[in-house]
């Protein structure tokens, strides 16, 4: 298996070797312009679950080595429990990331919810206290593709978003510069249907951290733009805020396809209240019929003359996420040429994007620069 340190010699190659990175003629990588969002280092590296390549996603282990690693941004997914504390898990289904499972304690919690119009049976962090999922330890999602990142199975807790943000004032006076925050807001009209609304503790968590500003290292972004509407509008959030779209599909009880969203037309009408999109890599770059790398979409120039900036997700770097042509060997679970695809991304003028693998995206932004 290909491992991390033949991908980074191999990009530590690239960088010295502008020409094997692509043609000449590609557009100007993109700066982030927002006050206090990048400057002039190019686009943004945002650690997505943190550095969930390297350690079980959404814990404290897992932000602070994104932030080592380079990350400008580190990514909670936020969810709430049952006494309305905002935490950090990819779901509130938390069988997948959590011990949950093995502890008899809380076998009866167990059950089916209809998440979004789909039936999802499972263990749900609306029916824990924090308390309680303080108890529970993180897991590795995906064992089979990340063995490796097994070995930290049981170590770490579910940290609250308060504990993310006290962490990110840490390691930016640790690392002498800014670390980013980037909270996504999980399936927020399911739970305000329980009860249990994300957007007033979220809004009152950035303004307890002085965080609720334009020029803050903040980018709210959620799949849902009702959602972000509202933030903007009922909640009065000045933090810039991202739009996440879906390859297929429509935000959750919105008339309104993600296709819809992001035509031109759709876009001028998200400017009014967001900064910008965060798609799925593939409406950058779509793939082939045989799973090969495609031809870059007018996606890009469409949102930068809507004045959105661009973040698409999510890029890892083995073979099971990578276009077919970028794959090293058969092994899902190797290191394939995940150089190579960011920087062909980064070359479309996006203004970031989100990996699993902080350190490659950081290495593949200083190679796409290294040009002829």
């Amino acid at each position: 298996m290909a491992d991390r340190r033949q991908v980074l010699r191999f990009g530590a190659l690239a960088a010295g070797v502008p020409a094997v990175l692509g043609a000449a003629a590609t557009p100007a990588l993109a700066t982030v312009e927002l006050p206090g969002h990048g400057g002039g280092r190019g686009p943004l590296i945002v650690g997505h679950r943190g550095a969930s390549g390297y350690r079980p996603e959404h814990t404290l282990a897992s932000y602070e080595l994104a932030a080592r690693m380079g990350a400008d941004y580190i990514e909670p997914d936020l969810v709430i429990t049952k006494d309305k504390v905002l935490v950090a898990r990819h779901e509130p289904e938390i069988g997948g990331t959590t011990d949950v499972a093995s502890r008899p304690e809380f076998a009866s919690r167990k059950r089916t919810v209809q998440l979004d119009g789909v039936s999802v049976t499972g263990w749900f962090t609306h029916d824990f206290t924090l308390a309680e999922l303080k108890t529970l330890r993180a897991v590795e999602r995906i064992p089979q593709l990340r063995q490796h990142n097994t070995l930290y199975d049981g170590l770490f807790e579910v940290p609250t978003l308060q504990e993310v943000l006290d962490l990110r004032k840490r390691l930016s006076r640790e690392l002498d510069r800014e670390i980013g925050v980037f909270p996504e807001t999980k399936h927020p009209t399911y739970f305000r249907g329980l009860g249990l609304e994300l957007e007033a503790p979220l809004v009152r968590a950035l303004r307890r951290n002085g965080l609720d500003r334009p020029d803050a290292e903040v980018l709210v972004q959620s799949f849902e733009a009702t959602n972000l509407a509202a933030l903007r509008m009922k909640y009065k959030l000045r933090a810039p805020m991202v739009f996440l779209s879906s390859g297929s599909g429509r935000p959750f009880d919105d008339p309104k396809s993600y296709a819809e969203y992001l035509t031109p037309a759709g876009l001028r009408e998200l400017s009014r209240y967001v900064d910008g999109i965060g798609p799925e890599k593939g409406q950058v770059i779509p793939r082939k019929a045989d799973g090969t790398l495609g031809a870059p979409t007018s996606l890009v120039a469409d949102a930068h003359r809507a004045g959105l900036k661009v973040i698409p997700y999510t890029f890892r770097a083995e073979n099971q996420f990578l276009p077919a042509d970028l794959r090293s060997g058969t092994d899902p679970a190797a290191y394939g040429r995940a150089i190579d695809e960011q920087i062909t991304f980064l070359r479309t003028g996006l203004d970031g994007l989100f990996t699993d693998q902080p350190d490659i995206g950081v290495l593949a932004r200083a190679a796409a620069f290294a040009r002829v």
